[in-house]
């Protein structure tokens, strides 16, 4: 047969219980920090800096991005400026997927790998819809390693200039996260 609590044990655990509570709400806890980063991504389909390139679509290789299906892979310069001339400040790696049946669509997945600047070694993954015909975007930025772990986002995404005929672009991305 169980023999009950004596009320000194109870006592001495209720005692415990409050310290322990007491400690747990009264810890400083960090607060994330706020950073907004303007860059330009420079998306060059055609020429001798071309920095894109069409691995897969109805077309095979030979597929536009402007069709339904193609399947782009990227490693374009992101730029302080949006000249191509400005200070290169990292990469961003990754794919573009036309998603739209009348193509004008993508959905985009890349890391945005800082090579040079005060987030040199540190990674923002984005990912989103790019509906290019619309003159803003939103993007989700969903992870992020470095100086962003445990980041949580979004961007803003405007066109800085396109030449459609020759597939280049200069995208400027306005980004705003929280990290620790």
């Amino acid at each position: 047969m169980a023999t009950p609590l004596n009320p000194t044990s109870n006592f001495f655990f209720f005692i415990f219980t409050v310290t322990l509570l007491y400690v747990a709400y009264t810890i400083p806890r960090h607060q994330p920090r706020e950073t907004n980063l303007v860059f330009y991504v420079h998306d060059y389909l055609t020429g001798h800096d071309a920095s894109a390139v069409a691995v897969a679509g109805r077309a095979g290789p030979e597929s536009s991005i402007l069709h339904f299906g193609t399947v782009l892979v990227v490693d374009d310069p992101v730029t302080e400026g949006p000249t191509i001339e400005s200070r290169e400040i990292g990469r961003a790696q990754g794919m573009y997927v036309n998603s739209q049946l009348d193509g004008k669509g993508l959905h985009l997945v890349f890391s945005v790998i800082f090579t040079d600047g005060v987030h040199e070694g540190s990674t923002l993954e984005i990912q989103g819809a790019d509906l290019f015909s619309m003159a803003e975007r939103e993007f989700g930025v969903v992870s992020g390693t470095g100086k962003f772990r445990f980041v949580k986002g979004y961007g803003v995404m405007v066109t800085e200039f396109m030449d459609i005929a020759n597939l280049r672009a200069v995208l400027k991305l306005n980004v705003t996260v929280k990290h620790y």
